[in-house]
């Protein structure tokens, strides 16, 4: 079984009991959201340690800095839709292979190194997440779901200001 397929038979239903007052055809789309922003969110969060590692010129001790922060943020949000997704009654897709399978994130550009263009192709990538991270909000509260809505309110907030922090170095 490819791991697309693993990843997508998972959402399909889930597959353990709760307790948690959501039908379990509201909490398979649900769990179906969460998964593809564990996939999101993980390739960001890898693509955002392969800047830290990479990124030449001379703000790279801030920007090495930067991201290596930004990245940790962003395993914590990962962490945190995994974990909900589990306490729905789902199994967490979020291997490397299964993220990079699913991500919407583009690709971080090989040869791309100079700091400025390393993050003006993060900033690209945060925008893109945020954006998607914002209709998450709006489509686990229409599935009734005000806590999944919640985390995805605190998420976006941390994007955004993230975001902030790499757009501030291409404005001066």
């Amino acid at each position: 079984m490819s791991t697309n397929t693993a990843a997508k038979k998972a959402d399909a239903a889930p597959p353990y009991p709760t307790r948690i007052d959501l039908a379990a055809d509201v909490r398979a789309k649900l769990i179906s959201v969460l998964n593809q922003h564990v996939a999101d969110t993980f390739d960001l969060m890898s693509q955002t340690k392969y800047a830290h590692w990479n990124v030449k010129g001379r703000d790279f001790i801030g920007l090495h800095k930067l991201f290596d922060e930004l990245a940790e943020l962003l395993e914590g949000h990962v962490d945190q839709f995994a974990e909900r997704v589990t306490a729905l009654g789902g199994i967490a897709t979020g291997t490397a292979r299964q993220a990079a399978a699913s991500s919407r994130v583009a690709e971080f550009s090989a040869g791309v190194y100079k700091s400025m263009d390393v993050v003006a192709a993060l900033a690209d990538r945060y925008a893109a997440l945020g954006k998607t991270v914002r209709e998450a909000i709006d489509e686990t509260d229409e599935l009734g779901d005000k806590d999944t809505a919640d985390l995805f309110t605190e998420v976006s907030r941390d994007i955004d200001q993230s975001l902030y922090f790499l757009e501030a170095h291409l404005q001066g």
